[in-house]
């Protein structure tokens, strides 16, 4: 378990999820980001899958094997298309929220 990288995750929780990142250092829900202003917390979701692209371009530009790269590209790309449609939805309570409201 030990030459696979796993020898201190086996020992601590078995073969349970426990979300780490690549350092090993344990998921946090301080890593949440939310304000509860949906423009603001949407734009926050666009940064986030901004650092995802990046960190696919990353890999893609470590790797020198062409079928990991085509699985990165995909997932890169998935990444572009959600931080589109985050933008059209910010977009979207823009115009919301500049509509008169009638009550």
């Amino acid at each position: 378990m030990r030459e696979a990288g796993l020898g201190d995750h086996y020992a601590d929780h078995d073969k349970a999820l426990f979300y780490h990142n690549a350092a090993g250092v344990p998921f946090t829900a301080t890593y949440i980001q939310a304000k509860g202003d949906p423009i603001a917390d949407l734009y926050e979701d666009i940064a986030a899958e901004e650092k995802a692209r990046a960190t696919y371009q990353w890999l893609i530009d470590l790797s020198d094997d062409p079928d990991l790269n085509d699985g990165l590209k995909f997932l890169r790309e998935r990444e572009v298309v959600h931080a589109q449609r985050f933008r059209e939805a910010v977009e979207l309570l823009k115009e919301y929220n500049q509509q008169k409201k009638y009550f």
